[in-house]
């Protein structure tokens, strides 16, 4: 009993670790599974396995364009929002100016307000000035809730940065704008590409907002919510499938070449 006591406090941290893994892959198994499910209409019941969906993702009506709605909406508002985020974080991180903290507290907002409130309240903005949901009034909802948290992460990253660098570029002759472009934008960018990766996944995934702003136009979220009463199609789960292989992939890499730098 003691030798079994012993392992169970040596490992306690591991088994957690494994609980929690398991609990929150079991849906991402649960899709990459049934992506190769052999079904015409429904997908609830396994029927048999295939590679007709890998091979012909496009096979459910309207899929592919929802899924090219979702994409063009997340790569616009990741832009959008990479920029002026960007911007804003190296106002507070960098400079003191009057409003400052007020600034701080405010870029917190969008985050904390539920997302049913924000969308009611932009969609109501926009019926107010006579906007039409659809296309341009989603993406542009997504810059706003995108902006905070690419701010958030930014700012993080200037804030663990070594002013003393900076410094040393300076003393070598280097203006503020060459120090900025050789120095400080590279030591940013991760920071800049974090936040730009996280940005496009809340874009990609985001239901509620663009529920109440897209008006007739589909994103994948709202194809595969409608889709749910009689069974998503597995194209949809080889769609999500894929998404989460490549974002896997982006991590991977992304670690791989830090990793690289560092022992460089």
């Amino acid at each position: 009993m003691k030798t079994i006591s012993r392992w169970f406090g040596r490992n306690l941290i591991r088994i957690y670790a494994a609980i929690a893994f398991t609990y929150l892959f079991i849906p991402v198994a649960y899709t990459f599974v049934f992506s190769f499910n052999d079904s015409a209409k429904s997908n609830l019941i396994w029927k048999g396995f295939t590679f007709a969906n890998w091979q012909n993702p496009c096979g459910a009506p309207e899929v592919c364009t929802a899924l090219g709605n979702s994409i063009k909406i997340g790569f616009l508002a990741t832009l959008f929002s990479t920029i002026l985020g960007t911007m804003i974080a190296f106002a507070i991180g960098r400079h003191k100016f009057k409003g400052r903290s007020s600034t701080n507290l405010l870029i917190f907002l969008p985050m904390a307000t539920p997302e049913i409130v924000l969308g009611a309240s932009l969609l109501s903005l926009f019926l107010v000035f006579q906007i039409n949901p659809g296309f341009w009034p989603t993406v542009i909802a997504h810059v706003l809730f995108c902006m905070s948290f690419v701010v958030v992460t930014v700012k993080a990253r200037i804030a663990s940065l070594d002013p003393r660098l900076e410094q040393a570029a300076m003393d070598l002759y280097a203006n503020e704008r060459e120090t900025f472009r050789r120095v400080t934008l590279p030591l940013v960018a991760p920071g800049i590409a974090a936040a730009a990766l996280l940005a496009f996944s809340l874009s990609f995934d985001d239901f509620i907002i663009t529920n109440f702003n897209s008006g007739t136009m589909t994103t994948f979220p709202k194809f595969v919510y409608v889709s749910a009463a009689r069974g998503i199609p597995a194209q949809a789960n080889v769609i999500g499938s894929a998404m989460f292989i490549l974002a896997l992939t982006i991590v991977i890499l992304g670690q791989f070449v830090g990793r690289k730098r560092k022992v460089s």
